[in-house]
C-alpha cells in the first residue's frame, strides 16, 4: 500500500534542504564529529530556546529552535556518511527528539502564560499532545508490523513553523502554535487510518497451484 506523501512542507523542498546541508555533513565527517554528540547538542540548544521563551525573548527562542532543528537534521546523515550508524544511535535520536520537543513547547507555553495569553497556552498543550501522538502512533504501528510514516505535519514541519513564527512576531507564533495543535493531531489520526487500511486489506493470493488432495481408496477397490 503506497503511503500518502502530502505534507505542509513538500518533500521536494525537504530534499533540496538536505542537499544544501550536505557540504556541512561532509565537513563534520572530516572533523570526526560524533553523531551522538550532535544529537545531544540539538537538545541542549533547544533547551536554551525554552529558556529564551521563558525570559520573553521569542525571537531568540525561534532562532535557537531552528538551530537545534539543524543539528537534528544533520546527525542522521552524519552517522550514515561516517559509517557510525547504529540501532542505539537511532533510538537515542528518537528519544532525545521527544525531550527537545517537550522543552520547546514547555518554553512556548510559559511565554504565553507570562503574557496572559491563556488561549494560546491551551493551544500549546494541544500541540504537545498532538506532537507526542504523532511519534507514538508511528512507533506503535511499526512495532505491530505496519508502516505509518505518513501525515501532513511531521517533526520538520513543527520545527519550521514554530521557529519561524517566533522569529517573525508573537502573533505569527500564535498562528503557528494553533496550526501545530490542529494538524499534528490530524496527522496522528492519519497514521491510525493508514494502519487500519493495512490491517483490513485482504492478504495477497498465492500464485502457486494448489496441490490436489488424494482421496484414499475404499476397501475392496483395486
Amino acid at each position: 500500500m503506497a503511503a500518502n506523501q502530502k505534507r505542509l512542507i513538500p518533500q521536494r523542498f525537504q530534499d533540496r534542504y538536505m542537499r544544501s546541508i550536505a557540504p556541512l555533513v561532509r565537513l563534520f565527517t572530516r572533523w570526526g564529529v560524533s553523531p551522538n554528540a550532535l544529537t545531544a547538542a540539538g537538545v541542549i540548544i533547544t533547551s536554551f530556546a525554552a529558556i529564551a521563551f521563558f525570559l520573553q525573548s521569542p525571537r531568540w527562542g525561534g532562532f535557537l529552535v531552528l538551530l537545534g532543528g539543524l543539528c537534528d537534521s544533520i546527525d542522521g546523515s552524519l552517522a550514515r556518511n561516517s559509517g557510525k550508524a547504529s540501532r542505539f544511535g537511532a533510538l537515542l535520536d528518537s528519544s532525545v527528539d521527544r525531550y527537545a520537543e517537550f522543552a520547546m513547547l514547555f518554553g512556548i507555553g510559559a511565554f504565553f502564560l507570562l503574557t496572559r495569553d491563556y488561549i494560546s497556552s491551551a493551544g500549546t498543550f494541544l500541540a504537545l499532545c498532538g506532537s507526542f501522538m504523532v511519534s507514538y502512533t508511528r512507533a506503535r504501528a511499526e512495532s505491530l508490523g505496519f508502516t505509518a510514516k505518513v501525515g501532513i505535519m511531521q517533526r520538520p514541519e513543527r520545527i519550521v513553523f514554530l521557529g519561524a513564527g517566533a522569529l517573525i512576531h508573537p502573533a505569527a507564533l500564535q498562528i503557528a502554535i494553533w496550526m501545530v495543535a490542529v494538524f499534528s493531531n490530524y496527522t496522528a489520526l492519519q497514521r491510525l487510518r493508514f494502519a487500519f487500511k493495512q490491517d483490513a486489506a485482504p492478504p495477497p493470493r498465492s500464485e502457486e497451484n494448489p496441490t490436489l488432495k488424494t482421496v484414499p481408496a475404499a476397501k475392496g477397490q483395486p
